[in-house]
């Protein structure tokens, strides 16, 4: 609850406005005890006639529409606050997993992350619309209230001043457990969220092989968990509430024993302030008990926030480009760039290296291979090339400028990464087709594109053409046909940069061909790096990068790996034995 402090207290604004609003509450609801105390006493002890009571009422009337305008204004300054910085929040999240596309994909469930985004976020609303525009509130009113009691019947500000400091005792108490709590079931609805998608996306999967029941018990054990947790929670807040009545009760009781004794046994208290005490003490632990209840949101909000907050460090480990002391904006140029790895390192969040002191250099215009075995570190060279990941050591430079000083949207608007499985978004042809563009796309642009990407048969074939709709991920279309829209998208963008991670494996041949082609027309005036498993990639290509366990053991070309290293050399025997070469 400390980092949300923090945050709320640095909204200066919204903050001043809070305090400013409670202080004139604390001095409506004195005004309001006065006038209801002064009606009484006319009417009732003095006998005086409605006309005597007009002005007293007028003034009720008056500072009751005061509190009621100071209530609201209190209320809209929490949601206001809430909303802005919720909508911080997010933006910060989306920045997160902006910054670190790579690390985002490959860690954790994606309903986790959903769940963080959207759930997570939202329970910190509590916190900012109810607890801290009360605490505020409970902070200001009562030494108002208590200021007038206590010049009333210093008596019976004392019995307050005695019995109050209970209040926040219990809150304090139940507090811990509460905000155990809270974290406890915000920890299950993440697991909740991710078990919910990651059974859902595979439902297809678990079908063939007989599991869905055996998925669908785990999916309602940890429904009954979240509920668990859940129920945990609201026993807590039902927990705070009685404790803070029963205070509260009790301490009332002992002030109105006291005013009352001294009324009518000993007669050393008038009418006037003996009603007027009694009618602020319930004011005044109203106050602190609304704080109770609201304090249950603000832990509640906590656990919460450790959620949100945890996601957020996460990125740390990545540089921003924001920090970047300079920034080199570059523009397309009719020649490809040439590309630099120097000493670079790179590792996951758990550590492990990955790329282990690379040097490479990339030539302007060249087509490029980087092999090895399964693990290397293949795509995450490619990864770095892109510039969807940072290195944690060394430099990846684009004629000879460092990339990290490149501006973002200067070298995406360069390069084309076509992987494996490119995503397709819900949508029409057409809208993932032009997805890359800045511009609109005309007609014949379109249609050019197609036929250099032989989409032109898959084309004819759908129901709509360019405007058929295919469902998120491309579920409607076959892995052929995803890589071929996958190069519309690269022929209309022309990049200088094309990064390809063996876009035809597990095709048939006829498609396999279609899209050689296509790449080798693509590649024309492009400098291409592409991790290579097919021996026929590996022989045409200028260079190759042979990587094991993160090294780069070898560089060159295929007949010069062929005569200096064995690893290679094993590679190609393997591959010209296969049924594939």
């Amino acid at each position: 609850m400390k980092a949300l402090k923090e945050i709320a207290k640095a909204q200066t604004k919204e903050r001043a406005i809070l305090i400013a609003g409670s202080l004139l509450m604390g001095i409506t609801i004195v005004a309001m005890a006065y006038f209801i105390v002064a009606v009484v006493d006319l009417v009732f002890l003095q006998g005086a006639s409605f006309d005597e009571t007009t002005g007293y009422l007028f003034g009720l009337a008056v500072v009751l529409l005061l509190r009621a305008l100071l209530t609201y204004l209190n209320g809209r300054t929490g949601i206001y606050m809430a909303a802005k910085i919720k909508a911080r929040f997010r933006k910060n999240l989306a920045d997160t997993y902006r910054q670190n596309p790579l690390e985002t994909a490959i860690t954790g469930q994606t309903g986790e992350k959903v769940s963080v985004y959207v759930d997570a976020v939202d329970d910190i609303d509590g916190y900012f619309r109810n607890y801290y525009p009360q605490l505020m509130q409970s902070s200001v009113v009562p030494l108002v209230l208590l200021g007038a009691i206590f010049y009333a019947n210093w008596i019976s500000g004392l019995i307050i001043l005695v019995t109050a400091p209970f209040i926040p005792i219990a809150m304090i108490v139940v507090g811990k457990n509460a905000e155990k709590k809270s974290e406890e079931q915000m920890e299950e609805l993440n697991r909740f969220s991710g078990t919910f998608l990651d059974i859902l996306q595979g439902l297809a999967t678990l079908k063939f092989f007989g599991r869905s029941k055996e998925k669908a018990d785990v999916l309602e054990k940890s429904s009954l968990a979240y509920r668990d947790q859940t129920m945990g929670v609201l026993r807590v807040a039902f927990l705070t509430s009685l404790m803070l009545e029963f205070i509260s009760m009790l301490s009332i009781a002992i002030v109105a024993l006291e005013v009352g004794l001294r009324l009518v046994i000993y007669d050393q208290l008038s009418f006037f302030t003996a009603f007027f005490v009694l009618i602020l003490t319930p004011e005044f632990f109203a106050s602190l008990k609304e704080l109770g209840t609201a304090f249950h949101n603000g832990k509640a909000s906590t656990g919460a926030a450790e959620r949100v907050m945890g996601e957020l460090n996460k990125g740390d480990k990545e540089p921003q480009r924001a920090e970047k002391d300079v920034q080199y904006r570059i523009e397309s140029k009719e020649t490809p760039p040439e590309i630099t790895l120097e000493a670079v390192r790179f590792s996951y969040r758990d550590d492990s290296a990955v790329i282990k002191g690379v040097d490479a250099v990339i030539p302007s215009g060249s087509q490029t291979a980087v092999i090895g075995p399964s693990g290397a570190g293949k795509t995450t060279v490619l990864n770095l090339l892109a510039g969807l990941a940072q290195p944690d050591e060394g430099t990846v430079s684009v004629n000879g400028v460092d990339l990290q000083a490149i501006y973002e949207e200067d070298w995406f608007r360069q390069i084309s990464y076509i992987t494996q499985e490119p995503y397709i978004f819900s949508g029409t042809i057409r809208e993932n087709a032009v997805i890359g563009m800045e511009a609109d796309v005309s007609g014949p642009e379109l249609e050019e594109a197609v036929e250099k990407a032989g989409m032109r048969p898959v084309i004819e074939e759908l129901p709509d053409g360019f405007a058929t709709v295919v469902g998120e991920g491309g579920r409607q279309l076959s892995g052929g046909e995803k890589q071929r829209l996958a190069l519309v998208r690269a022929f209309l963008k022309k990049p200088r940069v094309i990064l390809f991670d063996e876009p035809t494996v597990g095709l048939d041949l006829r498609t396999e061909q279609i899209l050689r082609c296509s790449i080798e027309e693509l590649s024309q005036g492009a400098t291409m790096i592409t991790v290579a498993h097919r021996l026929h990639t590996i022989r045409h290509a200028d260079q190759l990068l042979y990587l094991e366990g993160g090294i780069l053991q070898g560089q060159g070309t295929h007949e010069e790996l062929l005569a200096k290293l064995p690893a290679y050399q094993e590679m190609v025997r393997v591959h010209r034995g296969g049924a594939q070469q």
